[in-house]
């Protein structure tokens, strides 16, 4: 992939494709972790006199517009961060954001609204999705993709724009595919993967990759109680796909079969009901009774997972390990972030709820090796699918 400084920006309009998808409560954004991840991208092309128009999605307006989704509040904080005003533009490739993009001078930024309020950015069909792309390509002369989070998409501004104009790969798509790639064909053993999050179905062709690849693979969160049912458990009310439950004996003979360690909780806090003031008991991930449901890993599983990651040269990690938003339940999720803290692996956080769980519990970023910014991009690439917007980059 060519990086940004193989194009010559001075003075010309550059597209950037960025990853701003927030979340955000009413018009506060409650973590600015991805807006300032794009930071260094849009601030080099500044610096060398680039005309910079941001496009991005926010959330899912299903191609119209709707205030809830606008990215608007996004527009201020980038401004806040990077030092200087940032024009908004009112739509995403009307009269506005051409407007805008013309009245731009050398080293200025525009953010136009929510790529999403167009119903071609998103469409299967690659007539309607084109013709949205060249309208949004008709706005600059150069194209920068920088967001990662949206890579494993084949949408117009990922997929499309790239193949209209003279393009390059941001700083942060490039950082985010030098770590996948070390996960990959440059990875120091032990090698530990550690998933958690809620469906087994979300995370089938990865677990059926990493069985080939892994020395230990640790899981938790909701995920793990259609493991323990696999394997004859009493679950009680706790998460459970039933329909995936061959599947995942499958994963359990075939990680026997490869000599790979799969690590399942052996105890957890066993809720009366799913809220954050339910009353709750540690029970053995064996005997959890049929009227409580499972909310996160309990501390004999902290210890066993901290354990298991201690002797670990390469660590992945996606997924928190129970329902970290509520404090009661967040204690399983802090033990597997602290334990790659403490650990000299070379560690990565991929991106979603992970990252978002590392910024909530007051964790240092910097004790991590890489915080993503795309989990559903990092779990395909690691499942080995071609990512378009990687492969319109190429």
């Amino acid at each position: 992939m060519r990086t940004i400084d193989d194009l010559d920006v001075k003075g010309r309009r550059v597209l950037v494709r960025a990853d701003l998808n927030v979340p955000l409560d009413g018009e506060t954004i409650t973590d600015d972790g991805r807006i300032r991840a794009s930071v260094p991208t849009i601030k080099a092309l500044i610096e060398r006199g680039a005309k910079v128009i941001v496009c991005a999605h926010l959330g899912r307006p299903k191609g119209e517009a709707n205030p809830k989704y606008t990215l608007k509040p996004v527009a201020g904080r980038l401004g806040e961060l990077l030092g200087q005003d940032v024009a908004f533009a009112a739509d995403v490739v009307g009269q506005s954001a051409q407007g805008e993009a013309n009245a731009l001078h050398d080293g200025q930024v525009l953010l136009l609204e929510n790529l999403r309020y167009e119903p071609g950015e998103e469409s299967k069909d690659d007539a309607t999705r084109l013709a949205f792309a060249e309208k949004l390509a008709g706005l600059a002369e150069l194209y920068v993709g920088d967001g990662f989070g949206a890579v494993h998409r084949k949408h117009a501004s990922v997929y499309d724009v790239p193949r209209l104009l003279p393009h390059a790969a941001g700083g942060l798509v490039v950082a985010e595919v030098e770590v996948l790639r070390k996960l990959t064909d440059d990875l120091e053993r032990p090698y530990v993967v550690v998933l958690g999050g809620a469906k087994v179905s979300d995370k089938l062709g990865v677990i059926a990759n990493l069985l080939s690849k892994v020395d230990r693979l640790l899981i938790g969160g909701g995920m793990a109680y259609t493991f323990l049912k696999a394997q004859g458990h009493e679950v009680g009310g706790s998460l459970l796909q039933e329909d995936q439950l061959d599947e995942v004996r499958g994963f359990l003979n075939e990680a026997v079969k490869r000599g790979v360690d799969l690590v399942l909780p052996v105890d957890v806090l066993a809720a009366t009901h799913f809220a954050e003031d339910a009353e709750f008991e540690v029970v053995a991930a064996d005997a959890i009774p049929a009227d409580r449901q499972g909310l996160d890993i309990g501390p004999r599983t902290r210890e066993l997972f901290a354990g298991k990651l201690a002797d670990a040269r390469t660590v992945f990690w996606n997924g928190p390990m129970g329902v970290f938003e509520f404090e009661a339940f967040s204690g399983g999720t802090r033990a597997v972030a602290e334990a790659l803290v403490a650990s000299d692996a070379f560690t990565v956080v991929g991106g979603g709820d992970s990252a978002a769980a590392v910024r909530q519990l007051g964790l240092p970023e910097d004790g991590f090796s890489h915080i993503s910014t795309g989990g559903g991009a990092s779990l395909e690439y690691l499942e080995g699918k071609t990512l378009p917007g990687l492969e319109a980059l190429q």
